[in-house]
């Protein structure tokens, strides 16, 4: 299983970079890694009926789909989210379209949980919990030790090259197992700042 993961998520650092524009419908980042080379980009996909739909009904209700892509626009993973009326699940699948991770958001003020189960038994693999007033946050795996983080503060060359409060940086313990888990993992670390916005 692990010779089958993507490049992409061999990394254990990730500096996500939003492109700005003007009137947009959806929301598009940059991925870069540790030595500010880009490594891929997050896209939302959108079809016209659904931009029409977000000037009339909140968003949050509404499905959306994000897709991971490497530098040559191949296609890494996707999470995907249907309708929804509260706090429904979200689906990560490999670029053949397998599920590899499920996941249910929970939310206190400002303090949101994503909860990312495997597909086929149901069982937690991980939690990422955090303040997302502060941004801060924590991933921690199945049996609730620290595997990684999400946060806007960091140091080292990135500092120089990231100034904007609008980057974060998700970074993952290396000695964690190469495998689909970890695909799951990280595409839901990643695109957390589009998960949340599209949840609002």
């Amino acid at each position: 299983m692990s010779q089958q993961i993507p490049t992409f998520f061999l990394g254990d650092e990730y500096f996500i970079d939003e492109k700005v524009s003007f009137l947009k419908f959806t929301n598009e980042y940059k991925v870069y890694n540790e030595l500010g080379v880009q490594i891929g980009a997050i896209k939302q996909r959108m079809t016209g009926w659904h931009k029409i739909l977000t000037l009339l009904i909140n968003k949050a209700m509404m499905p959306f789909q994000l897709e991971i892509t490497d530098v040559n626009d191949q296609l890494q993973a996707t999470i995907t989210r249907g309708w929804t009326f509260w706090m429904s699940k979200i689906i990560v699948t490999d670029p053949n379209g397998a599920e590899i991770g499920h996941i249910k958001q929970k939310f206190k003020f400002f303090k949101p949980t994503f909860l990312i189960n495997d597909p086929s038994t149901g069982e937690n693999i991980a939690q990422i919990t955090g303040d997302w007033k502060a941004w801060n946050f924590t991933i921690k795996n199945a049996t609730g030790e620290d595997m990684g983080k999400i946060s806007k503060k960091w140091a080292g060359a990135m500092k120089e090259i990231f100034t904007s409060a609008d980057k974060y940086n998700v970074s993952i313990d290396p000695n964690y197992a190469e495998n689909n888990k970890k695909v799951a993992i990280v595409a839901t670390a990643i695109t957390i700042d589009m998960v949340l916005k599209e949840s609002k």
